[in-house]
C-alpha cells in the first residue's frame, strides 16, 4: 500500500492539502496510459515474431507418418512401389514456455526504473498475449530492515555451515508480478508499481511518496542468483513447463558474496562461524551436486559470471538474458568490461551503440546481455508532428522515430530468438 494520504498532507504541507487521493495520481497515471497505448505496437511485433518462430520450429520437426490406409490413387503401380498406404503430415505441438523476471531494486537505479519498467511492461504485456506463464521478482535489502519490523531481527534463509556461500538474513525478493491473477489484477498492480518508479524519478517534486519497505536498497544480485537454484525448478514443475527463460533487468554490478568459516575464539565454548570475502588465487565455487568447481576472477562482474555459469550448467535448457539499461556516458565502460579497445568487437558494438542506440554483450556469464539506452527508451516512437511542421521539422521527428523503432526491433527481434 502507498503510505497514508494524510502522511502525504503532512509531509508536502500546503502543496498536498487541497488535492484528492485521485488527484495526487493525475499525472503518473495518465503516463501510464499513454505508455501503455504506444507500448501495443512494440508488444504485437513481440507476439508476431514469437508465433513464426513458433511455427517455424514445429515444422521442423514435422514427421510423415502412415496412416494403414490403402491410397486408390496408387493402386495401379502395385508390381513397382511397395508403399500404396496413404500418409500423413505429423506437426508435434510447440513448447511450453515460461518466464522468470529479476528486477534491480536498487539506489542506483533511480533515475532508469521507469524506463527500465517500460521494458519489463512490454515483456508481461507479450506474456499475458500468448498464455506464457511469468513471475516477476525484484531484490532488496530493505523489506525485512528491523526499523521497519518492531526492530526484530530477520531470520537466517538457512543453517550456516563452513563452507557455505553467505546470503545475508536481510535479503528479499518481492513477488510483484504473476500469471497467476486476472488481467484487472494485474494492470492494477502495474500502475502500482509505475506509481512508485515516477517517485524515485522526481523525488523533490512528486506529491506522494513511497512505502518504506519499497524503499531502493543495495544490489543483492548475486544472492538472488543463489535463490534462483530453488525458484526455477519449483516454477518449472508448477506450471508443467518444457521450456523456461530468465530475464534480468540490472543497472549495474553487486558485491561479492564471502563464505562461511568455522572461527575458534577462546572465550567462546562452541566454534563461531562467522564469514570471510573470497580470494581468487585461493577460493572457489564447488556445486557438489554437479561435481563442478568454479574459479573466480578479480572483476566485480566476473564473480556474477560464476554464479550464472554454474546456474546454465545446472539448468542446460534454461536461456539467461540481461537487460542492462544505460545512460550514454556509462556505454564504455560497460562494453570494456567484455572487450578491450583492442578487441575488433569492441569496435563493432560500439558502432551499434551509436547506430541503434543498443549492443549484445555474447561472452558474459548470461547467454545475452543487451545494452539499452536510457534516453533512447524514453524518447516516443511515435512519428507525431505539428499541421504547421516545415520539411526539416518532418524529417527530423521521422528520422527520430525510425531509430528508436530500428532499436527496438532489433533488441526484441534479438530477445524472441533466444526465448522462442
Amino acid at each position: 500500500k502507498q503510505r497514508s494520504y494524510e502522511y502525504n498532507k503532512e509531509m508536502f504541507g500546503k502543496v498536498a492539502a487541497d488535492i484528492t487521493k485521485d488527484e495526487m495520481f493525475l499525472e503518473a497515471d495518465a503516463g501510464f496510459k499513454k505508455f501503455k497505448a504506444s507500448a501495443q505496437k512494440e508488444v504485437n511485433y513481440l507476439v508476431k515474431e514469437f508465433e513464426c518462430r513458433k511455427a517455424a520450429d514445429s515444422y521442423a520437426r514435422a514427421s510423415t507418418a502412415r496412416t494403414g490406409v490403402l491410397d486408390t490413387a496408387r493402386l495401379h503401380t502395385y508390381k513397382f512401389n511397395e508403399d500404396l498406404f496413404k500418409k500423413v503430415s505429423v506437426i508435434p505441438d510447440g513448447k511450453n514456455h515460461g518466464l522468470i523476471f529479476i528486477l534491480d531494486w536498487s539506489g542506483s537505479m533511480q533515475n532508469v526504473l521507469s524506463d527500465t519498467c517500460k521494458q519489463l511492461f512490454n515483456l508481461i504485456w507479450f506474456c499475458k498475449k500468448v498464455n506464457i506463464p511469468f513471475e516477476v521478482y525484484a531484490f532488496t535489502n530493505e523489506w525485512l530492515r528491523p526499523s521497519y519490523n518492531n526492530a526484530i531481527l530477520p531470520e537466517s534463509h538457512y543453517e550456516r555451515k563452513a563452507g557455505l556461500v553467505c546470503v545475508e538474513s536481510d535479503f528479499s525478493l518481492m513477488n510483484l508480478f504473476t500469471s497467476k491473477v486476472n488481467g484487472k489484477e494485474l494492470e492494477h498492480q502495474m500502475l502500482n508499481i509505475w506509481r512508485l518508479a515516477v517517485c524515485f524519478d522526481n523525488t523533490y517534486y512528486c506529491k506522494y511518496t513511497y512505502p518504506n519497505r519499497m524503499c531502493l536498497s543495495g544490489t543483492p544480485l548475486n544472492e538472488s542468483l543463489v535463490a534462483l537454484h530453488q525458484i526455477l525448478p519449483q516454477f518449472q514443475k508448477q506450471n508443467k513447463l518444457q521450456k523456461v527463460q530468465c530475464v534480468i533487468l540490472t543497472d549495474g554490478e553487486a558485491n561479492h558474496l564471502p563464505y562461511h568459516l568455522e572461527v575458534k575464539r577462546a572465550w567462546d565454548k562452541d566454534p563461531y562461524i562467522g564469514c570471510r570475502g573470497i580470494n581468487p588465487n585461493t577460493t572457489f565455487l564447488r556445486d557438489r551436486k554437479l561435481g563442478t568447481t568454479y574459479k573466480f576472477d578479480y572483476g566485480y562482474h566476473h564473480y556474477t559470471d560464476t554464479l550464472l555459469h554454474n546456474l546454465k550448467d545446472k539448468f542446460p535448457t534454461v536461456n539467461f538474458i540481461g537487460i542492462r539499461v544505460l545512460a550514454g556516458r556509462d556505454a564504455n565502460r560497460f562494453i570494456g568490461l567484455y572487450h578491450s579497445t583492442a578487441d575488433k568487437q569492441f569496435d563493432k558494438i560500439q558502432s551499434d551503440w551509436k547506430k541503434a542506440k543498443s549492443f549484445t554483450i555474447t561472452n558474459s556469464g548470461y547467454d545475452a546481455y543487451f545494452g539499452l539506452s536510457s534516453s533512447a527508451l524514453s524518447q516516443e516512437a511515435e512519428f507525431d508532428v505539428a499541421d504547421d511542421a516545415s520539411k526539416a521539422q518532418i524529417k527530423t521527428a521521422f528520422v527520430k522515430s525510425l531509430k528508436s523503432k530500428k532499436m527496438n526491433k532489433k533488441v526484441l527481434g534479438e530477445f524472441i530468438e533466444l526465448v522462442a
